[in-house]
């Protein structure tokens, strides 16, 4: 891997990892979104200079999220990883979970309370407007995507076009 490359990975890396991924999730992401070709959990591991153990743990957490697939290929055994065609699509349906979960929090502290002061009310009530606002929108747009996205799929033969 180029320079370039490795400084993208590294920088991707640590985007994901703010993100909420693990380090090695993070850096295997940022490594499966600069391949073309599906990696073998050996090859992931010698690229990131990472244990394979390590990266079969991250690599199963990541297809639980739906950003990677495993693929198979005739007459080997081993397990190859790429990136899934909506890869962004579910990580945006993650963020949209944890940003719902965050709001649902904040539903149940208000409903146990009973009280609140007008300034912690005041927070709540943004919380629940950016929710009605830009949540609601931004899961409406990526639905709409995932429709047109299907439609291609379907127009061109079934194969992977998102």
């Amino acid at each position: 891997m180029d320079r370039a490359h490795r400084a993208f990975l590294d920088k991707m890396g640590h985007a994901a990892e703010a993100d909420g991924m693990s380090p090695i999730a993070s850096r295997l992401f940022a490594l499966l979104l600069l391949t073309e070709e599906p990696r073998s959990l050996d090859d992931l591991a010698q690229e990131l200079g990472v244990s394979k153990a390590s990266v079969s743990t991250d690599a199963r957490r990541l297809l639980d999220k739906g950003v990677v697939e495993r693929v198979s290929r005739a007459h080997d055994r081993h397990d190859y990883y790429e990136l899934a065609p909506d890869f962004y699509a579910q990580l945006v349906r993650s963020r949209l979970a944890r940003w719902r979960k965050l709001q649902s929090l904040l539903h149940d502290v208000h409903a146990a309370s009973g009280r609140l002061s007008p300034t912690v009310r005041a927070r709540m009530d943004a919380i629940d407007e950016i929710h009605d606002s830009v949540i609601d929108d931004i899961d409406a747009a990526l639905t709409a995507w995932e429709r047109k996205a299907r439609a291609r799929a379907l127009k061109s033969g079934g194969r992977r076009s998102a």
